[in-house]
């Protein structure tokens, strides 16, 4: 199997997976199983790019590969020119009743394909250079060197473009003029704290916010308006939209009855302003478990909710319709661990592993890992990719005389398992890897 890929990727992508964590980037060459939605989310994103906005939940148990589904899509959409940023919902510290805290999240979250989180500061100062270069473009006889010609231009332009955001938002479009005077005059410190307004940022100094005039903090009402702000400075500085995850929704199913009505409610409002394309530039995404879509405690709460994400599922996923609200993630089977484990083995990109880890031993290595895992295929990925490289391939690589088949006992200890994993585990003690 070739992967066309860049040796720092590989490294990248063996270093997460040593770690036993989703890699940051390259996942197309590790997205087994996904090719049937890539059209219908490559037409979503089609449209967002054009000015309309998407909403998708996507459904799956604990290990069906959600977190790794949207952290995929995101890397497409960025390579797309657009921006993403991935926001873990939780009782705590980011409830999703409170808008403020979300995009607060969301702010620093934030990345492109040229920028990791938060890209906050770069969009901003990308959004302050395409407003330069457009005055200029469309003001042919002002110099270059002429600062005052120019800073009236954009000043002129600014307006025009923040018009709506100044009615709908006044503070944000406030702020964004401070950022960009504070910027050209080199007051760092009120950039830095305007920014940081914009960003959601509590307790911002007073002496910044009276820079641009605005005041307080940002509030849950005020919240969707800074959405519609940061897109359209998205928009300005050339990105083709925002992709917004939302991960781990079904956490309120265990917050208190009172909080879960509000976030449920929430969602609902949410999911009605995208399809309104209120948010024109804008595809948000949630997760959960099936628990949370069909169970007492989730979406069917709230009728209108549910309503508005119901989706017919039939007995066989490979009939579920992409284009669908809800999409389902039906799992791994042991011959999709095998597949994935041929495409590291090609990742890791080593003569040794080629020629002394084979389809047959990835197959019982993957029939093994299940096992010790009470037979929950679904489970088993993380563990099964970390146990492959860390303890097999890493010694294979290393080691010219040692043979998986006989130096090798796989052990599943209880600090190396998440929750999920530790529940369906058979037995945390040693088991043999069976030959």
């Amino acid at each position: 199997m070739t992967v066309e890929i860049s040796a720092r990727r590989r490294r990248d992508i063996v270093d997460a997976l040593r770690r036993g964590v989703v890699p940051s980037n390259g996942l197309d060459a590790l997205a087994v199983g996904l090719d049937r939605f890539t059209a219908a989310l490559d037409d979503d994103l089609d449209r967002v790019a054009a000015g309309g906005s998407v909403f998708k939940a996507v459904r799956g148990e604990y290990g069906a590969g959600k977190t790794f589904f949207t952290r995929w899509l995101a890397e497409r959409a960025k390579r797309r020119g657009f921006a993403a940023a991935e926001v873990q919902i939780s009782e705590l510290e980011t409830p999703l009743h409170r808008m403020e805290t979300v995009y607060r999240r969301l702010v620093e979250h934030l990345s492109t394909e040229q920028f990791a989180p938060s890209a906050f500061r770069p969009v901003l100062d990308g959004w302050i250079f395409a407003l330069e270069e457009d005055a200029l473009a469309a003001n042919g006889a002002i110099a270059e060197d002429d600062a005052e010609a120019l800073d009236r231009a954009v000043g002129e332009l600014l307006e025009r473009r923040l018009g709506e955001i100044s009615r709908s938002t006044p503070g944000f479009a406030a702020a964004l003029r401070g950022y960009r005077a504070a910027t050209a005059t080199g007051d760092h410190r009120t950039a830095d704290g305007l920014a940081a307004w914009l960003g959601g940022q509590p307790h911002v100094a007073a002496s910044a916010r009276r820079v641009a005039g605005v005041k307080g903090d940002l509030d849950h009402y005020a919240a969707l308006s800074f959405v519609r702000g940061l897109l359209t400075v998205l928009g300005d500085s050339g990105h083709q939209g925002l992709l917004l995850v939302l991960d781990e929704v079904e956490t309120l199913q265990r917050v208190r009855s009172d909080a879960r009505d509000k976030a449920l409610n929430s969602l609902r409002q949410l999911i009605d302003e995208v399809h309104a394309d209120r948010f024109p530039g804008l595809m948000v995404v949630i997760t959960g478990t099936p628990a949370f879509f069909d169970g007492p405690q989730g979406v069917q709460r709230l009728a209108p909710l549910a309503q508005r994400l119901a989706t017919d599922f039939g007995p066989e996923s490979r009939w579920d319709n992409p284009r669908a609200t809800q999409l389902r993630l039906p799992g791994f089977t042991t011959g999709a661990l095998v597949e994935l484990g041929q495409r590291v083995r090609a990742i890791y990109a080593s003569p040794a592993v080629e020629s002394r880890v084979d389809d047959d031993y990835l197959a019982t290595l993957a029939s093994a890992v299940t096992g010790a895992l009470g037979g929950q295929v679904g489970v088993a990925p993380r563990i099964y990719l970390k146990k492959l490289v860390a303890d097999v391939f890493d010694r294979v690589d290393q080691f010219a005389d040692w043979d998986p088949r006989r130096h090798y006992e796989l052990t599943l200890r209880a600090d190396e398992l998440t929750d999920v994993e530790r529940n369906a585990a058979v037995s945390a003690d040693d088991i043999e890897l069976p030959i």
